[in-house]
């Protein structure tokens, strides 16, 4: 399982994949960070998707086209809001790794990019946020066989290097 997981660094809205996934709220409305970039760079047809959903609730996912994103789709998981550690966070955030994986087997999509859900404003420390992403993902491709690709897609030197080391660490496990 661990050779279809890789890391990146780069900007998640540039990714030629089936579906990227983005850092949504629970309103799915345009938001800063990576959630305002991939509305920006998919057009205002993202945000008039999104409305029409009109909400996911934490530890979920919903599904969208890309419209004009490389991506076909946009998985929107919304992560936990850090709060210590004790409100359930780490099952939140796992959720919406899991839940994104199974959008993504049911929906046919075999290539998929997640960012480091949680871990800007939402303030998630990003060790943890990243051993959660690794553990969940894995798991989650030994349930889902069509995943062929999964990228976490850091923006910046230190959550690359982090996901790096991280993930070597899991597949010597």
């Amino acid at each position: 399982m661990p050779e279809r997981i890789e890391v990146v660094e780069g900007d998640i809205t540039a990714l030629d994949l089936d579906a990227i996934v983005n850092a949504a709220n629970e309103r799915l409305a345009p938001g800063g960070g990576v959630c305002g970039a991939i509305h920006r760079a998919a057009g205002p047809a993202l945000a008039d998707a999104c409305a029409r959903i009109s909400h996911c609730p934490t530890g979920e996912a919903r599904l969208t086209p890309g419209f004009k994103l490389k991506a076909r789709h946009v998985i929107h998981a919304v992560g936990p809001v850090w709060r210590g550690g004790a409100q359930g966070e780490e099952a939140l955030l796992a959720g919406c790794y899991a839940d994104s994986l199974r959008l993504a087997a049911e929906n046919g999509i075999r290539s998929m990019a997640f960012p480091a859900i949680s871990t800007g404003i939402y303030g998630y420390p990003l060790e943890s946020a990243t051993r959660i992403a690794i553990a969940t993902v894995r798991d989650g491709l030994a349930r889902h066989a069509t995943i062929e690709r999964v990228v976490f897609c850091c923006f910046g030197v230190e959550p690359t290097g982090l996901y790096r080391r991280l993930l070597a660490s899991a597949r010597r496990s």
